[in-house]
């Protein structure tokens, strides 16, 4: 989850599923991205987004903006958000603790983050700009995937 649920988030979700795709897990597995503000909803990915996607192999040409909202609390296991903003809205968003139990920053995960919290948005960067942020995302949810891979075999 990321502000616009263009940019980050998309990238966050092709990246995910794309690495349970090739450990022969998608039938165990569901990921989708959204933003917490409603500024995109039925948009596409930001070409930026696309390229950067594109770059890695990656197709992001199927996203579409959404919103998430406290009933997404329901469809889901874990809530990763973006940055530190991203998580105090999805807090605000909880309805009780087992909501917000299932929140988490990306970066927590991920060792190499060396303890920055935030994934940076790159929506007023450059090409390159989102080349970058997707390689710490890209890092980020290796990580996350190491930790909840051997969880996911076991009840597969």
């Amino acid at each position: 989850v990321c502000a616009g649920n263009i940019c980050r988030s998309p990238m966050a979700d092709a990246v995910f599923r794309a690495l349970v795709s090739r450990a022969g897990l998608a039938a165990h597995v569901a990921s989708s991205s959204a933003g917490t503000e409603d500024w995109h909803v039925g948009e596409r990915a930001d070409p930026r987004t696309l390229l950067a996607l594109e770059h890695q192999g990656l197709d992001g040409s199927g996203h579409r903006a959404r919103q998430f909202t406290a009933a997404s609390f329901d469809q889901n296991d874990l809530v990763v958000a973006l940055d530190r903003t991203s998580d105090r809205e999805l807090r605000a968003c909880a309805r009780h603790a087992g909501d917000a139990d299932k929140i988490a920053l990306l970066s927590s995960f991920d060792a190499a983050s060396h303890g920055e919290p935030d994934i940076p948005d790159p929506y007023y960067g450059d090409d390159p700009m989102f080349d970058d942020v997707l390689g710490m995302i890209d890092s980020a949810c290796r990580a996350l995937f190491r930790q909840l891979e051997p969880a996911v075999r076991r009840s597969a």
